[in-house]
């Protein structure tokens, strides 16, 4: 029994408005990808430390608890290098100067077939070592 072709790659959506989530995670499931979700970015990162599997974040600036997006986001680029960051927001406009390496940031509302064709850019992508 072989595979046809490589399963798509798994997505963290992590946002705390429930139907922006929703909105989100739908989206990208219709698009083919797996999709875990999270509200905050504690849970985020507990989901990053018990799964394997995921290697995209879509992450939302503006959330409450321990850490914004952006904190996320670099937490991720230092424990978990190799996986892919997309970043989101409605309210910063200057978070392009604080992405880390390798993370792409989209404005709400982020047009969906480009949101859609950067994460089939990174499903593309060779996985890098680590995961």
């Amino acid at each position: 029994m072989g595979q046809s072709k490589a399963p798509m790659p798994v997505v963290l959506v992590v946002e705390d408005e429930p139907l922006l989530r929703m909105m989100a995670v739908d989206l990208i499931e219709e698009a083919g990808f797996s999709v875990v979700e999270a509200s905050n970015a504690d849970e985020a990162v507990h989901l990053l430390e018990t799964r394997l599997d995921i290697r995209i974040v879509f992450t939302d600036i503006d959330m409450p608890g321990s850490m914004d997006g952006l904190k996320l986001a670099a937490a991720i680029r230092d424990r978990w290098p190799p996986i892919e960051i997309i970043i989101t927001s409605g309210a910063v406009t200057n978070a392009a100067a604080q992405l880390p390496d390798r993370a792409v940031f989209f404005p709400k509302p982020y047009d969906h077939t480009r949101l859609l064709s950067t994460l089939q850019g990174f499903a593309a992508l060779p996985q890098l070592p680590g995961l």
